[in-house]
């Protein structure tokens, strides 16, 4: 019996240490995502060079409709637009000349159905991006449309003649339900990392909704030439293969922002995150050893945490380090959801960032087990 309790206390002990160790991990990570609270923008253009907007639309027309006014009309003295037509079948070819007739900086291309070959969003974007007249190129999607009139000078207003790439936020549009939440809050925190690991000079990604680069930045690295066979990573991996921590600033002004269209259901929010996780193995290894660590740490710290409540000499002690972390949380996160206009999402920090583990690890597995499974872009 005296064994017994002896191999207890010493498996006690080791969680405690376990918990120890993972806070620690945690606060360090949270300290370089609380730089984001520092973060100060310095305008470094004097004068306003001309820029091409480049947008795929696949049977996009309704978000065309919607959206594609608020990016025509953005105040700006110098820009185009270019909207890639990819193998649409509703009536998007209609709603794009009904607006160049109102719209002369409007300009399409297209991409025609061929039943032996098919492509991903990479191809239409290259098309795009060819046919862009400016050297600055800002990147969305159909179904976005900018927050402000300011979105445009917001964002190429960064570049310098050391600056390649720009990267922004693009955020989700707000709606009743848990479920829009939990979208909403995911890509919060997504942002959290990109956005505060390029500020500590380790870029690793921008998200194609609002990412901006040179044309000739584009073409000096081929592309989405090394990756071209992947369905994903027309943002991700371009950004991870090309930026340095010189070439690259962050845009996080609140007149940069764009929203999206929220995917409508569970699964196919699943689908869409499936499909950008298949691109994640093939960051440089430090970006993966680091965005891994992160939740490794953080499955382990609400491990020992639980295991510790139940053992009377660390339950007061747990409760008390939750605590210490649950309040660095929620310093960094108030600050950003304010920053991002996503305060509604602040009540729910502790259950989404229990339940955002859960369903990434699930990913992570599916994923591993599902190595031939493509995930195309369908819009």
């Amino acid at each position: 019996m005296i064994h017994f309790l002896q191999q207890a206390n010493a498996w006690f002990l080791a969680t405690g240490s376990v918990l120890v160790c993972c806070t620690l991990i945690q606060i360090i990570y949270y300290a370089i995502f609380s730089r984001l609270l520092f973060y100060k923008k310095k305008v470094s253009v004097s004068k306003k060079e001309p820029v091409s907007i480049v947008i795929c639309a696949k049977n996009e027309s309704d978000n065309l409709q919607q959206f594609l006014p608020g990016i025509l009309t953005q105040d700006y003295p110098d820009f185009e637009v270019v909207v890639v037509n990819d193998c649409s079948e509703d009536d998007t070819e209609t709603v794009l000349e009904n607006f160049q007739k109102e719209y002369p900086h409007l300009r399409t291309t297209f991409i025609k159905q061929d039943e032996k070959f098919t492509h991903g969003k990479k191809l239409a974007l290259n098309v795009g991006i060819k046919a862009a007249k400016n050297e600055l190129l800002l990147l969305t999607d159909a179904d976005c449309f900018a927050e402000t009139n300011k979105w445009l000078e917001s964002m190429v207003n960064n570049f310098n003649s050391q600056t390649d790439i720009v990267i922004g936020y693009g955020g989700y549009i707000k709606s009743p339900g848990f479920l829009n939440k939990l979208i909403r809050f995911d890509t919060v925190f997504i942002a959290m990392q990109y956005l505060s690991l390029a500020l500590s000079h380790m870029p690793y990604m921008g998200v194609g909704r609002n990412l901006s680069y040179r044309k000739s930045f584009y073409f000096k690295h081929k592309g989405f030439a090394s990756h071209s066979h992947l369905k994903s990573g027309d943002d991700d991996l371009f950004v991870n293969e090309t930026a340095t921590s010189k070439n690259i600033k962050i845009e996080f002004g609140k007149e940069s922002y764009t929203r999206s269209k929220p995917e409508p259901s569970y699964d196919d929010w699943i689908f869409q995150k499936k499909r950008h996780m298949t691109t994640g193995i093939f960051y440089k290894p430090l970006h993966i050893f680091v965005l891994a660590l992160e939740p490794i740490t953080r499955v382990l710290f609400y491990i020992s945490f639980i295991a510790c409540l139940f053992y009377q000499p660390f339950f007061y002690s747990a409760l008390g380090i939750y605590g210490f972390r649950l309040l660095i949380q929620y310093n960094v996160f108030l600050f950003l959801t304010m920053r991002l206009k996503e305060m509604d999402l602040l009540l729910f920090l502790p259950i989404f960032d229990f339940i955002i583990l859960f369903v990434n690890f699930n990913i992570v597995i599916s994923n591993y087990f599902n190595k031939r499974a493509r995930y195309q872009w369908t819009k």
